[in-house]
């Protein structure tokens, strides 16, 4: 289902910052066990980044570790993704994508793949 709302895409220079929200209808908010994101580029396959479970526990893919900061606000129902040192292979689509199953396990290589919830996604353009 296509309920979360992603922002903060914008066009940025090569090794610049840029910080994505993703708004969670307040009434999904607790049966939601895992969010992440991932990033869809053109010719390039899907790529789940980072994973945060609910109590916390995060992980990211290597491509973005050291770069990118994935964090929730569940009293705003808000997940973040901070991008830092942004590189031209950063570009895409991203997404950010919701699961209610307790028994998924909640990594960056699960994002985006079969999961309940999904937004419409925010472009991010790199220049140099």
């Amino acid at each position: 289902l296509e309920v979360l709302a992603e922002s903060g895409g914008g066009s940025v220079q090569a090794g610049g910052s840029l910080t994505l929200s993703c708004g969670v209808p307040g009434g999904l908010r607790d049966s939601i066990r895992c969010m992440g994101w991932f990033r869809q580029a053109p010719g390039r396959n899907r790529e789940g980044i980072a994973a945060i479970d609910s109590v916390g526990k995060s992980s990211k893919a290597d491509s973005v570790k050291g770069r990118f900061y994935i964090s929730q606000d569940r009293t705003k129902d808000t997940l973040y993704l901070r991008m830092s040192d942004l590189r031209p292979e950063d570009a895409g689509t991203y997404y950010c994508a919701a699961d209610r199953r307790s028994g998924l396990e909640c990594e960056y290589w699960n994002v985006g793949f079969g999961m309940d919830y999904y937004g419409k996604g925010t472009q991010v353009t790199i220049t140099s």
